[in-house]
């Protein structure tokens, strides 16, 4: 799903996390022990009985996201509980929200961060070190369902959503001067796409999986315009401090594994079909 970033008061943010985290949702887990063939990191973790803070959005669907019956559950979930499990570490997951995770990392009190976080130069430049890709997602323009807007061109003159620093929102902004539109920020989802599904935009850009997931869990009057996506992309985890290198490095150990193993495809069946 997704997102770029420009935080020049991480540390402003930071002393608002108490408030937000305090607010957020929860989930802990502690593996199994490692398997013969686990990495001596993992080994070295579990012998050190660090339990690693990992930060994530609240609701990037199918990503993260509380189900009907309060669990916080998504493929990012369940990747980091099969990883966790395959390496041998025990985690705390803390669903914060994009922002706030992104300070919590920045400012020490959070170890780690998957929040369907786009791998990119620029995030690189500015502090971010990312693990092996572990999904590759598009950008797409979505449009009311009874819409006649077709593509970009019939763009020129009118006004777009977008979600603030995100992927959605670079992408539309490469778009704005070519196809003569205007953009108009917000700060989550269901807000952006309100304001297309009332007509103070004509369309939004969004993450294309997450997109589609939300029309369909929402049965949303929108459609998607699968012609209008971007070059595909892969999300990373990241760290934000070199201190956590095991923890990037049993992720991508574990990520080769459970790719290797099948588990990586189930949880992408279990939530894209």
């Amino acid at each position: 799903m997704k997102k770029l970033f420009a935080f020049g008061m991480a540390s402003v943010m930071a002393l608002s996390l108490a408030a937000c985290g305090g607010a957020a949702s929860t989930a802990s887990s502690t593996a199994a022990a490692p398997a013969d063939s686990a990495s001596s990191e993992a080994a070295s973790a579990e012998t050190t009985g660090k339990k690693w803070v990992i930060a994530t959005d609240t609701v990037f669907k199918p990503f993260e996201y509380t189900d009907a019956s309060g669990n916080f559950v998504g493929i990012d979930v369940d990747i980091v509980a099969a990883i966790a499990e395959d390496q041998g570490f025990e985690y705390e997951m803390k669903s914060l929200g994009w922002d706030a995770a992104i300070a919590a990392c920045q400012s020490g009190q959070a170890d780690g961060m998957i929040a369907g976080a786009s791998i990119t130069d620029e995030r690189k430049a500015s502090g971010w070190t990312f693990s092996d890709g572990y999904y590759d997602s598009t950008q797409t323009m979505t449009v009311a369902a009874d819409s006649n807007i077709t593509g970009f061109a019939d763009l020129s003159g009118k006004t777009v959503a977008v979600k603030t620093a995100t992927q959605g929102a670079s992408y539309a902004e490469s778009l704005k001067d070519e196809y003569g539109f205007n953009i108009t920020y917000f700060e989550d989802s269901p807000t952006m796409y309100q304001a297309v599904l009332g007509g103070q935009c004509v369309a939004c850009f969004e993450d294309t999986p997450i997109m589609k997931a939300s029309i369909k869990d929402g049965d949303l009057a929108l459609k998607v315009l699968n012609d209008t996506a971007s070059d595909p992309a892969p999300y990373g985890f990241a760290i934000f401090n070199t201190d956590n290198q095991e923890l990037l490095d049993m992720f991508n150990a574990g990520l080769a594994d459970i790719k290797e193993n099948g588990k990586y495809d189930e949880i992408l069946a279990k939530y894209l079909g």
